[in-house]
């Protein structure tokens, strides 16, 4: 099994993308990367693969761009209905294959999930159901906003009740230091925190994780 991380959130527009590639541009200083985004729905408007591959400079080699791509920005599993096409987990995986599931990779693998933990990808199957196939240590992105405390600390209980293990929280936007220091307290995790950018831009990103990323846990 490779080694890596799923990047997931407490909900839609949390900043997992801008998170996902703030990973690879810090884990390519140790050694080989690669993203990968299983579902992609909107794609026509939003490309989260070729955000990552531009704000982290990626190398072609540093991207898997094979997955489920689906045009209608809602729930996969609506989005997969109204294209007329179904998912499950092990088509996903299929997809993917062989970077997930060749032990002899040398390549850090970061997974960005669509939406949440519990976004559903079929009547039968969940975002989660897949996290648990690809059993990597989660890293849950976390908007600084009103209600992120229990968004937060919810997504934590499902992750672990599921036997996931997470390797931190990131809270990304504007600085909360109340809200940091009662995920941290409640969710025993880790939580570190993703600043604005303005440009976001690879330049922004690349000066960021060489001087505030070094503190992550990753």
């Amino acid at each position: 099994m490779s080694t890596g991380v799923f990047v997931t959130g407490t909900g839609t527009g949390v900043g997992k993308t801008v998170v996902a590639a703030a990973l690879l541009t810090l884990r390519r200083r140790r050694g080989p990367v690669q993203y990968w985004k299983p579902v992609q729905t909107g794609i026509e408007s939003d490309d989260d693969t070729a955000t990552v591959a531009r704000l982290a400079g990626c190398a072609a080699d540093e991207v898997m761009v094979a997955g489920i791509r689906l045009p209608k920005p809602v729930s996969p599993h609506l989005a997969a209905r109204l294209a007329g096409v179904s998912l499950d987990v092990d088509g996903i995986l299929a997809i993917g294959r062989p970077a997930p599931h060749v032990p002899s990779t040398d390549h850090f693998l970061i997974v960005e999930g669509a939406g949440g933990v519990l976004v559903p990808l079929s009547d039968r199957e969940m975002m989660i159901d897949l996290m648990m196939r690809l059993a990597l240590p989660v890293v849950v992105v976390a908007q600084t906003a009103l209600g992120t405390i229990n968004h937060t600390l919810l997504t934590l209980e499902a992750l672990r009740h599921r036997r996931l293990d997470v390797a931190f929280v990131v809270m990304s936007g504007d600085a909360d230091a109340a809200a940091r220091e009662a995920i941290a307290h409640h969710g025993a995790v880790p939580v570190v925190e993703l600043p604005r950018f303005d440009p976001l831009d690879a330049p922004a990103l690349a000066a960021w994780a060489g001087k505030d990323g070094a503190s992550w846990p990753i």
